[in-house]
């Protein structure tokens, strides 16, 4: 970015701090009315004929705007892929456990890939995980939707769940009954 005598162009447009037009002149002028003020010149639009400059404060801007792209690094959500790891013959109450996993997981807001480990023969009872992954799918079928179905690659089995994307309405259409509720209580 051009900023007091970095800038090239012989005549620039000038808009003041208020974003008034001061009209057309040449750039030593509008340098010596941003130095006035004890501002900086910026040029904003350089590909424009002639360029257009503002007066602004150069270093309070460079600072606003890196605040605002921190903001918005912080408000980015990283998806990351948890893996839960079952045998086609589980236990019911190791199953469980392994559902409670995945239901913090998506919970959360990652997807979790579910992967049915076969050893040996197992491997010829497929009809087995099939049906065990879509038990999975069905138990945690309100915090996520299948985004892979059961899919067999060399002796295990997997499938892909992603967290259900709640739409800012619904989550308020959520809220509003709760709140009638917890005013009907007092």
């Amino acid at each position: 970015m051009q900023v007091n005598e970095g800038i090239r162009a012989r005549e620039v447009r000038l808009v003041d701090v208020s974003g008034q037009q001061l009209g057309i002149m040449p750039t030593r002028e509008a340098l010596r009315i941003s130095r006035e003020r004890q501002l900086d010149l910026v040029v904003v639009a350089p590909n424009a004929k002639p360029p257009v400059c503002r007066i602004m404060d150069y270093g309070k801007y460079k600072y606003e705007q890196s605040k605002r792209e921190k903001e918005a690094r912080k408000k980015q959500k990283v998806i990351t892929v948890k893996e839960v790891r079952l045998r086609p013959n589980i236990d019911q109450h190791d199953l469980e456990v392994k559902l409670k996993n995945v239901r913090r997981f998506l919970a959360g807001g990652d997807k979790v890939k579910v992967i049915i480990r076969f050893r040996g023969r197992q491997i010829a009872y497929t009809d087995a995980g099939k049906k065990l992954l879509n038990d999975i799918a069905e138990e945690v079928k309100e915090l996520g939707t299948v985004e892979k179905g059961a899919k067999v690659e060399g002796k295990q089995m997997t499938m892909i769940i992603a967290p259900k994307q709640d739409k800012p309405e619904k989550q308020a259409e959520k809220k509003q009954p709760q709140q009638q509720e917890k005013e009907g209580v007092q």
